[in-house]
């Protein structure tokens, strides 16, 4: 019998979405409930804020802008660190000084794709931001958590200085609007089936059970 092909999981997402944080980790749990490990996972870039000026803005300027106030923001967020502290995350949106524009990571976490993985630098970047409130627009600070993670630090650097992977990344970032994602979290199963948000892992196992059914399906039934 030939060998099953791994369940591709294309996870759609940005470095500064809460929630994608929270879908991350639910995602997490529901392979870790199926007893799964023949999973294919990528990482496809999305940016939250498109119009981010490339060094970012101060955060309560940020929140004024999105939320009206940031007595508005402190409820929202108050809710999302109620779900988080469920999933094992401390979010400490206090200690977050500035929102990023996230291109730059999201070129580190193609860089990190083609260099050994990226799911544990992509952990690595959540924390750093929503735990410790690092500037993940910062190519310094990238190459630090980089570094951190088993990566040559100063390679990154100089990757993140010449401007590598932008345009691919931009280009991610179209094709995911153009398939009308226009909010993230997203999973995309085998490129077929799709869930957006940060759902509770139950919901992920009918997607895939699709997969598995449609890898194992004889030709033309």
């Amino acid at each position: 019998m030939a060998n099953r092909a791994p369940v591709r999981i294309d996870v759609v997402s940005d470095v500064v979405c809460p929630w994608c944080f929270i879908g991350k980790r639910r995602l997490e749990r529901a392979l870790k409930a199926r007893g799964d490990a023949d999973v294919s996972l990528s990482w496809r870039a999305f940016q939250l804020n498109p119009e981010m000026p490339r060094g970012g803005m101060p955060r309560e300027a940020y929140l004024a802008a999105k939320f009206g106030s940031n007595a508005n923001a402190g409820r929202l967020y108050g809710t999302i660190a109620e779900t988080g502290a469920a999933e094992g995350i401390a979010f400490a949106f206090d200690r977050i000084r500035r929102t990023p524009n996230t291109l730059m990571a999201h070129r580190l976490i193609r860089y990190a794709a083609r260099n050994g993985g990226a799911g544990p630098l992509v952990e690595a970047l959540f924390l750093a931001y929503f735990t410790d409130g690092r500037d993940l627009g910062d190519r310094d600070t990238l190459a630090d958590i980089a570094a951190a993670q088993g990566l040559d630090g100063q390679a990154v650097a100089q990757h993140l200085d010449s401007g590598a992977g932008e345009p691919e990344v931009l280009a991610e970032d179209r094709a995911a609007r153009r398939l009308g994602i226009n909010a993230v979290p997203c999973f995309i199963v085998d490129g077929g089936y799709a869930l957006s948000g940060a759902q509770e892992p139950e919901f992920f196992f009918p997607l895939f059970d699709l997969a598995r059914n449609a890898a194992t399906a004889p030709e033309g039934a």
